[in-house]
């Protein structure tokens, strides 16, 4: 099967060669499709998504990602609301999971969130009222909220969860929060064994940190789920733990959560199990689930054992040698 690569900028092509080789060992059928996206593509096409990024997703339908640099102060957009918006990819999914082994405030955490990833603020209209104010227009439409609420109550039923939580501001954005909350709501009510909740984003953001094993599967509107992933990631062991998926109906874009983090690339430092982790839920997305499988049960064994870690989980491995340890592992098996 052909699947788009994209490295991406900063440690993107570090992270993500890590991955691309744990899962060719994995045994895994797939075939690389390397296309370039961000600020290293800019001089060459004057823009950091190219046409040809977009037709190479389109045409293999699935994607892995490393984190992209939108140039700042040059007038482009961000090249992952971009990527999103253009492929219709409505749903942002995010696994939160602790691993035995890894310093984290909590154990036994295992959650996912599920972020609209169309509109909202992240939709970017704004502009400027002469030279005294700015204005930025916050969009939340029935179409989109009724299906990421199907979409969150689909995944708890097919992951057997137990229970969809739904986060947001209705008590003050009564309008656009309370149509997002009615839809999540209307949708719950055609699911009679998958418990419905809903809570204030501000209240849910207090009980993420002191309850986190409280919860299955969280719903929320753009920016909320965004903010809500980034501080989830700081009580499992952090932003190099987290991997996201970006789904629609045509197409999915998986890519670590984490940035580009330029003040490391080509030090050979940066933690892949971010991306490593995307291409496991890659893999089980095209039902590649033994190859998928096998690494995960690797990963586990590394952490439970802490032996082989990077430097940012308390170890002394490189990217390389992380890899080399995976892969060594993996063949084991």
């Amino acid at each position: 099967m052909k699947i788009t690569l994209i490295p991406g900028d900063g440690i993107g092509p570090e992270v993500t060669n890590s991955a691309r080789r744990i899962i060719d060992a994995s045994g895994a059928d797939i075939q690389w499709e390397i296309v370039e996206a961000g600020a290293s593509v800019l001089k060459t096409y004057n823009t950091p998504l190219p046409d040809h990024v977009i037709a190479s997703i389109k045409k293999n339908r699935i994607a892995l990602k490393g984190p992209i640099t939108t140039p700042v102060g040059k007038g482009f957009r961000s090249v992952n609301v971009q990527l999103r918006q253009k492929l219709n990819l409505y749903a942002n999914v995010r696994p939160v999971k602790s691993f035995e082994g890894i310093p984290s405030l909590h154990s036994n955490v295992d959650f996912i969130i599920v972020r609209e990833n169309t509109e909202g603020l992240y939709a970017g209209i704004e502009h400027n009222i002469g030279d005294v104010a700015a204005e930025s227009i916050r969009i939340i439409t029935k179409e989109a909220s009724d299906r990421i609420s199907k979409f969150a109550f689909e995944l708890a039923k097919n992951e057997n969860r137990n229970k969809v939580t739904a986060t947001h501001k209705a008590n003050i954005l009564k309008l656009s929060d309370g149509l997002f909350l009615k839809c999540a709501k209307e949708c719950g009510s055609h699911y009679e064994n998958i418990e419905f909740e809903d809570i204030i984003v501000d209240a849910m953001s207090m009980k993420l940190v002191q309850f986190p094993q409280n919860y299955d599967v969280i719903v929320a509107p753009n920016l909320y789920g965004d903010i809500l992933s980034d501080m989830s990631a700081g009580l499992v062991g952090g932003l190099g733990l987290i991997p996201g998926a970006n789904i629609g109906d045509e197409a999915a874009v998986f890519e670590p959560v984490h940035g580009s983090a330029p003040d490391i690339a080509g030090n050979n430092i940066s933690n892949p199990t971010a991306t490593i982790l995307s291409g496991i839920m890659l893999l089980k997305y095209i039902g590649q689930n033994k190859a998928a499988q096998k690494i995960e049960t690797t990963l586990h064994k590394i952490f439970r054992e802490g032996k082989h870690l990077t430097r940012d989980l308390g170890g002394t491995l490189s990217t390389e040698e992380f890899t080399n340890e995976v892969i060594r592992e993996l063949l084991k098996q």
